[in-house]
């Protein structure tokens, strides 16, 4: 099967992840002839600057409910897309399998890449049991048992290095950094090795994937921007800003009892505590990643995505 993806529909592009990625596909060059986002009506109000920047770069949109089976189909048919792309947050993941369904009956989608941005959800023996993971579990069985048509790509970038540096409140000891106060939080002795990816880099690695289809046809992608320890992230943001930093060391046992007592409480910030375990235990590591695959330009470096952080990170990032 020979092909070259042109008409590319996203849903959930305006998302904390899919903002990057709808952001990279209208900036790739060669440009490709059609994307076209799918978003709600609410969303079309509240972001509405947003998206007409976007609709300036050649951007088109189309309005309706994800949970709408009449609006996926319609949103299928007007747009003819042969490619999709899913960006949904966590919270929309279980509706991919209504989009993958209708993805298959329809006329013209050949591809779809589903919301996998994030932690290897089979890693190890260890992942099918792992909380945070089940809807996307359920998501690739339905991929595997259902699909006989559509090409399906897992694009896995492990976390995301902009929001592995932020704290959560009241939750530091799973890691994190707080560059107004100099300090920093690291599991165990900080030298387990992390693999990320910068949300800026999240977008290339999705365009990289569209230029070489056939490559990633039936794979799950694993890409990283840079492997390195939390004390080599400590020891890059020292150097850039020239201070020595407080560094406080959470024992993985120590880790690991939050995290169930989170659980336990029905707390949500229980999802954060297992993904932060899952990392320091080496859920990013590969003997290989798939970068080559790929073969983008540019990465961001360790460097790069301190930099970033010390300018405000994500949150004050325009698209």
């Amino acid at each position: 099967m020979t092909f070259t993806p042109t008409r590319i529909l996203i849903f959930g592009g305006t998302g904390t992840i899919g903002s990057y990625i709808t952001t990279s596909l209208l900036r790739a060059k060669p440009s490709f002839p059609q994307i076209t986002l799918f978003t709600s009506p609410g969303t079309a109000e509240k972001k509405a600057s947003q998206i007409a920047k976007w609709k300036s770069g050649g951007l088109s949109v189309i309005v309706g409910d994800l949970t709408s089976p009449a609006d996926v189909k319609s949103a299928y048919e007007s747009s003819q897309a042969d490619t999709v792309i899913s960006a949904v947050g966590r919270g929309g993941l279980q509706h991919q399998i209504e989009l993958l369904r209708m993805a298959e009956e329809s006329q013209t989608v050949q591809w779809f890449l589903p919301s996998e941005y994030g932690t290897d959800i089979e890693h190890n023996d260890k992942s099918p049991n792992e909380k945070p993971h089940q809807l996307k579990l359920k998501v690739r069985k339905y991929i595997r048992e259902e699909l006989k048509r559509v090409k399906v790509t897992y694009v896995v970038t492990g976390p995301y290095f902009d929001m592995w540096v932020d704290t959560a409140p009241g939750l530091e000891i799973a890691g994190g950094f707080k560059p107004e106060e100099k300090k920093a939080w690291v599991v165990e002795d900080g030298e387990g090795k992390v693999g990320f990816c910068t949300m800026w880099d999240v977008g290339k690695f999705v365009v990289g994937t569209l230029r070489h289809p056939e490559e990633s046809f039936g794979k799950a992608l694993k890409v990283q921007s840079f492997i390195v320890s939390p004390n080599e992230v400590v020891a890059e943001f020292e150097k850039q800003t020239g201070a020595k930093w407080e560094v406080t060391k959470t024992p993985l046992d120590e880790l690991r009892a939050v995290e169930a007592k989170l659980w336990e409480e029905g707390n949500p910030r229980a999802t954060s505590a297992t993904l932060r375990r899952i990392w320091a235990e080496g859920g990013t590591l590969y003997a290989k990643n798939d970068n080559d695959v790929l073969k983008v330009e540019g990465l961001d470096s360790l460097a790069d995505g301190v930099k970033h952080a010390l300018a405000g990170g994500y949150k004050a990032d325009t698209f």
